[in-house]
């Protein structure tokens, strides 16, 4: 059975850990419901830190969409060790009375176990810093999205430590701190739409700015779009499964106040998400899977600082309003010229922004009032449903100062580690951004194929293809690759690095020897023949013929992982009919034979020992 009173419940406990475990039960002042569910909330969040990683590296190029995760899985890393450090103490620290920042009784996590948190007596200390531990993973994994394709590791990193220490935790003192003037002012801000979002946002935006933009992104026919629409799938899925314990989790209790804030947390989504696709429609005709996933974080983002405050009616115009500004706002980048290859801003920042207004708009204190703490006298003053009018302007005033307060630090910290620190220079180089940062920050791709075809395309020209016996070759044609022989030569497609190419002569001559052609490893984009043969014909002798130079997209699905020319040589030439044989053993073939040849394997072992021989 719950507690049956509202308010505040009863606390006896002593010392700065709420007593000695040895001869007291420091679990007798909570509920275990309220304590499993924040518990298993703070794990849904976490499972939002890879999401954000496939979600980037979704819609990123293949050539660094590996760096993307890792630079989420990594600053969570980092921001885990900053939390346990002295991050929890300058945000939540209750001796901390500046109203800017907290102090440090709170120390590499002393004091923190079983007294009442600061964001709810329902629960402990310890399980409430461990839950806001996984906001500020959540936030920094958002910001360091700006690095995308063109970022270094290291000075990323550390970036993380820094912008945590001195821009996340003083804004998250700010409201959820009982010391922090936008919480003394009554500033409402259920789930981080200040720190979190908007904090996400502007970081972002700072980071992109100074990181300048990503090499070519002027040039008009340079392909963007995401490599991999699934991993934007997955990551939107896992990001909609944490924000239950996000959003949820927040009300710090299994309550009716965490299944209004899950509720309005799902129906904000959908409804981000329709109107996102239906906005793209209109334009492209086309029902897009990304407008769709972007549509639901947006209905997400904004649902942050408001599920716990509003209404469920509510959520519906959180989810279209949000939906239709973040879709338009990712415009915004292309007036202010700041390559934010990932739309955090227009996600994130300007989601966070309609939330925080809105909640002005819809707030409510009989919603608030669900968790059964803040009831009664310590009931909240609400919105315009409640006729607090003044709220929406001190929700404009907190929204512009946490966005002024992000965007000019962050902005300084990059400054400063860029240009006075030689080993924290953001940007890497030209030649790592051709290559991508996969190859160049971690050695490792995240398709195999990407390292396989590297390898190829250093191994020089392609290999010989002979021509199957009784095949006519039309004037003036020629195969893939190159038949070389004592008396001739037959130009044909090549792929080369940037490289003028010529036509040959066509010399006269009685026989053409095919030789060996060279082969391929299995699994490479265009697996080799290994083919011998030999051939007769006679080529005329008039060229020289000069090659053009075209583009070939049927060998680039999309601009990334190689630069490449493709260069067609023509000949003029008459060739009259060759005969040749050869023997073809595709990678793939080679393949199967040793499956099959294992399979039989294994069922004549099965048999023999069922047989008893």
């Amino acid at each position: 059975m719950s507690y049956p009173y509202i308010g505040t419940p009863e606390y006896t406990g002593t010392g700065p850990n709420g007593g000695d475990s040895l001869t007291t039960n420091l679990n007798q002042w909570y509920d275990r419901g309220d304590m499993a569910y924040i518990l298993v909330s703070t794990a849904m969040v976490w499972f939002m830190i890879p999401g954000i990683g496939f979600f980037y590296s979704g819609l990123a190029r293949r050539k660094s969409a590996l760096s993307l995760i890792w630079l989420c899985i990594m600053s969570c890393a980092v921001v885990s060790f900053q939390w346990y450090f002295w991050g929890y103490s300058l945000a939540f620290s209750p001796t901390g009375t500046s109203g800017f920042i907290g102090d440090l009784h709170h120390f590499a996590f002393q004091n923190v176990l079983a007294t009442p948190s600061p964001g709810s007596a329902l629960i402990p200390t310890l399980i409430y810093a461990n839950f806001q531990l996984m906001f500020a993973g959540v936030t920094v994994a958002l910001v360091i999205g700006a690095a995308a394709e063109r970022g270094r590791m290291w000075p990323a990193m550390v970036f993380c430590f820094i912008w945590t220490t001195i821009v996340y935790c003083p804004v998250a003192y700010w409201i959820w701190n009982p010391n922090g003037w936008a919480f003394k002012w009554g500033v409402l801000d259920y789930a981080g739409g200040g720190p979190v979002e908007v904090g996400s946002g502007m970081g972002a935006l700072a980071y992109s700015w100074v990181l300048g933009k990503r090499r070519g992104s002027t040039h008009a026919n340079l392909n963007y779009r995401p490599h991999n629409v699934t991993y934007v799938v997955l990551g939107t899925a896992f990001l909609w499964f944490g924000w239950f314990g996000f959003n949820g989790g927040s009300a710090f209790g299994a309550n009716l106040r965490a299944a209004m804030a899950c509720t309005i947390t799902n129906l904000a989504g959908a409804c981000g998400g329709i109107t996102w696709v239906l906005l793209d429609y209109r334009l492209e005709r086309k029902w897009s899977v990304v407008g769709f996933c972007s549509g639901v974080v947006a209905g997400l983002v904004a649902s942050t600082p408001a599920s716990g405050f509003v209404t469920v009616h509510a959520g519906v115009i959180i989810g279209v309003v949000s939906g239709a500004a973040c879709n338009y706002a990712t415009k915004l980048k292309y007036l202010m010229r700041i390559d934010d290859a990932l739309d955090v801003f227009a996600e994130h920042g300007m989601g966070g922004i309609v939330g925080n207004i809105l909640v002005a708009l819809f707030a409510t204190d009989y919603d608030t009032a669900l968790d059964g703490i803040l009831a009664g006298d310590a009931a909240i003053a609400g919105g315009w449903f409640n006729h607090n009018y003044r709220q929406l302007g001190l929700q404009i005033a907190y929204t512009l100062v946490v966005a002024a307060y992000v965007f000019i630090v962050t902005s300084l910290i990059l400054f400063i580690m860029d240009r006075f620190v030689p080993s924290l220079s953001l940007r890497a180089s030209e030649e790592a951004e051709i290559k991508g940062i996969d190859e160049d920050q971690i050695g490792e791709f995240a398709y195999d194929y990407v390292e396989v075809r590297r390898d190829y395309m250093t191994w020089g020209d392609p290999v010989a293809q002979s021509t199957v016996e009784g095949q006519e070759a039309p004037e003036g044609t020629a195969g893939l690759g190159n038949v070389t022989g004592p008396n001739g030569l037959v130009s044909g497609k090549l792929v080369k690095f940037n490289q003028p190419y010529q036509g040959d002569n066509g010399d006269s001559g009685a026989s053409v020897d095919g030789g060996s052609g060279a082969s391929q490893p299995p699994g490479a984009r265009d697996p080799a023949l290994n083919a011998t043969g030999s051939g007769s014909g006679s080529a005329a002798p008039t060229g020289p013929a000069p090659g053009y130079v075209s583009r070939q997209p049927s060998l680039r699905t999309r601009e990334d992982d190689i630069e490449m020319e493709v260069i067609d040589g023509e000949g003029t030439g008459d060739l009259e009919q060759g005969h040749g044989e050869g023997h073809h053993h595709p990678g793939f073939l080679l393949a199967f034979r040793d499956a099959n040849v294992l399979s039989v394997f294994v069922i004549w072992t099965i048999w023999m020992r069922w047989a008893g021989i």
